[in-house]
Order: C-alpha cells, then sequence, then structure tokens
C-alpha cells in the first residue's frame, strides 16, 4: 500500500507545485522549512490524545493491564503499538488489503522509542517473573493529509507523557492495585521525548521541504525521516528510496531538524501542563518531564516521589534540606518499607522555581549502580 493519496492533480498544479518549490515557496504559504500549525487537545482520560497537523488528523487512545513478563526477560514491562487505517481517512486505505504502510508507520515511531531507550520497560515491573504492565497504544488515522509518520509521532510521545498508570502497594507476594479514586495515577517512565522529522525531496536531491502535505507526497522524488530529541541526539535515520542526498544535504537536514524538534517539544510540554492544570492535577515538573524522574507535593502536603520505578508518598517532615535517596529497585520489598529506604536517605533539595528551566545536564544525576542522586 502506498502512503501516498491517489486523488488526482493536473499537470498544470504539477508543475505549479514544482515550480513554487524551485522558487523556495509552497501552494499553502509556508516557507521550504515550515510545519503546518499543530493542536493537540486532550479526551476525557489520561492518554486519549487528538493530533491535527494541518489536516491531518490522528486519534490516540492509550490503556494498561497486568500480564505475565517473557521467561528471558523477567523485570520488562511491554509497549503495543497499533495503527488503524479507515477508509474514511482516505480512498487509498481498504480493509480488505494487507496494511503494508502500517506496518512501516509502526515500525518508524517504534524503532524511535525503543532504539533510543525513550521507554523505561523495567520501570513496568511490579513483580519479577510474574507480573508487569503491558502498555498498549492504539492509533486511530481519521484524516490523512499528508506527513502521517511525524503527525503519529508528536501523538505517541505525547499520549505516552500524559497517560497515567494505576498505582499499587506491594506487601510481600501480594500486590494491590488502586483505583484512580483511591490513589492517583502514576505517570509512565520516559526518559526523553523523540520526534521525527520528515523532509520531501525534490529536484533530484537539491531541494528538501519540511512536513509535505498529500499532494507534495505525491510529487516528492523520495523521503527521509530523522527522528531526535531536544538534547540534540540523534535517536534514528529512515530513507525510503528516492533520489540520492549528498552529504551536505544530510548534514544540513540534521540541523534543521533539531531546530523543529525544539520547537514541538516545547509546545507537547505546554499543551500537555494546560490540561493537567484544567484536570486539577500537579502539573509535570522538568525533571519529571526530561528525565521520568522527580517529586510532586501533593494537597495533603505529602510528597510523592517518583523515581520511574514506583510511586511512593513521604510525609514533609521526613524531608530535610540535604537527605540523600539511593535508587531503590528490589521488588520483593514490600511498599512502606521502599518509603522507609527514601525518607532516611539523602538528596540536595532543589526550589521548584529554581527548576521550571532546568535540563538535563543541569541536572547532578548519578547512573552508578550504588546510588542516584534525584532532584526535588
Amino acid at each position: 500500500m502506498s502512503h501516498k493519496r491517489d486523488d488526482p492533480i493536473s499537470l498544470n498544479e504539477q508543475q505549479f507545485i514544482k515550480q513554487a518549490i524551485a522558487e523556495q515557496m509552497r501552494i499553502d504559504g509556508r516557507g521550504l522549512y515550515d510545519f503546518r500549525s499543530l493542536k493537540i487537545t486532550f479526551g476525557d482520560s489520561f492518554g486519549k490524545v487528538q493530533v491535527q497537523l494541518g489536516r491531518t488528523r490522528i486519534l490516540i487512545v492509550t490503556s494498561c493491564e497486568v500480564v505475565e513478563p517473557y521467561p528471558d526477560r523477567p523485570t520488562e514491562g511491554f509497549f503495543h503499538f497499533n495503527i488503524n487505517f479507515s477508509p474514511m481517512s482516505s480512498p487509498i486505505f481498504d480493509d480488505s488489503r494487507p496494511d503494508e504502510y502500517g506496518v512501516e508507520l509502526g515500525r518508524i515511531i517504534e524503532r524511535g522509542l525503543r532504539e533510543s531507550r525513550a521507554i523505561d520497560t523495567e520501570g513496568l515491573c511490579i513483580v519479577a517473573n510474574e507480573k508487569v504492565w503491558s502498555i498498549r497504544l492504539d492509533i486511530h488515522i481519521i484524516d490523512h493529509c499528508g506527513n502521517l509518520i511525524d503527525c503519529c509521532s508528536i501523538g505517541t510521545i505525547t499520549a505516552l507523557h500524559h497517560f497515567r498508570r494505576p498505582d499499587l502497594t506491594i506487601q510481600g507476594e501480594n500486590v494491590t492495585i488502586h483505583s484512580a479514586d483511591d490513589r492517583e495515577p502514576v505517570p509512565l517512565s520516559i526518559h526523553h521525548m523523540p520526534i521525527c522529522v520528515t523532509f520531501g525531496i525534490f529536484d533530484e536531491g537539491n531541494i528538501l521541504v519540511v512536513d509535505p502535505n498529500w499532494k507534495e507526497e505525491k510529487l516528492m522524488s523520495g523521503r527521509i525521516t530523522y527522528t531526535l530529541n531536544i538534547h540534540k541526539e540523534l535517536c534514528g535515520i529512515q530513507k525510503a528510496g528516492g533520489d540520492s542526498l549528498s552529504m551536505q544535504h544530510i548534514l544540513d537536514a540534521a540541523k534543521i531538524a533539531q531546530v523543529k524538534v525544539y520547537e514541538l517539544t516545547k509546545a507537547i510540554k505546554q499543551a500537555i501542563n494546560n490540561d493537567l492544570e484544567k484536570r486539577g492535577v500537579e502539573q509535570m515538573n522538568a525533571a519529571l518531564m526530561v528525565t521520568g524522574i522527580g517529586t510532586q507535593e501533593s494537597e495533603s502536603g505529602n510528597v510523592n516521589f517518583y523515581d520511574g520505578y514506583k510511586s511512593v508518598s513521604i510525609k514533609q517532615e521526613h524531608i530535610e534540606e540535604q537527605i540523600e535517596i539511593p535508587k531503590f529497585t528490589d521488588t520483593e520489598k514490600d511498599f512502606e518499607e521502599f518509603a522507609t529506604y527514601l525518607a532516611q536517605s539523602k538528596v540536595t533539595v532543589v526550589k521548584e522555581e529554581e527548576m521550571k528551566d532546568a535540563s538535563l545536564d543541569e541536572m547532578d544525576i548519578d547512573d552508578s549502580e550504588e546510588e542516584t542522586t534525584t532532584v526535588l
């Protein structure tokens, strides 16, 4: 199945589009390196996100369940991505034919998350060899008007950050999963935000355009997709055939993609925090958004600590100016003992206002096995 719409384009319009791109213009008024307008809205539940990139629109629904892990990976949970194409979104999608493009699209999104280790699968472990979380993302294509890759990438990382799984308590061999009424759900551990930026290739590889619409996709001679995060780390490159590109064009496109990823990351964080504010849920601080590690103070005055593994509520009087919190990942310990370990350890306290613009490089996070310094 081709990703290109089969709507006819007249020869005159084809020539007009190519001539405009050759003159550094596009028929929708954008520059060569401009994205279409981005709109992110959230549903009534966590992890339900609708993303609209220009007229391309998708809906993502996130869910979770407790399952058994693989025997060879007893402490790792699961992430499943399922993309549903509907003929309503575009005439090229037909339920009676194999969904090759859906497989390709899913692989690009999944590879960018897994191979960059953005997803902490070990953070989904409940009891080793017995119970882990399985997170499922169902991506529904509502309108296909070009560049589904970037739209799905934005929607996927937004849904993962917005989603909250139920909190749980471990007491010996007993695991209690709490409802949202009993305890506030817990965010997933996402180490960073890899986002795709796709370029359409024109003029035998001499011109690249960002975020091609469906008409440009029909006329372009190839595409190249970069997956990067806000720390300028390249997580993957996908080139789907077409004209070859010079090394200079590849490097120049990577620099442009870095700027676009910064803008998209900022828009995603703002949209998530605005929604959490409307829900009356505490907003994700800088450390938790960037690294999956951090703390949030609850309305009761307790501090909810989240290390990418468990969520623990500690009384405010146990938090001193200088305490040290070691990395604790022993699933056999019960929940109260885990909280005691945290309360008796040490960490450098950073005021919330000092963290608003904090980045990963500014945080003193030690990844050694013995101890992890965490920012409050």
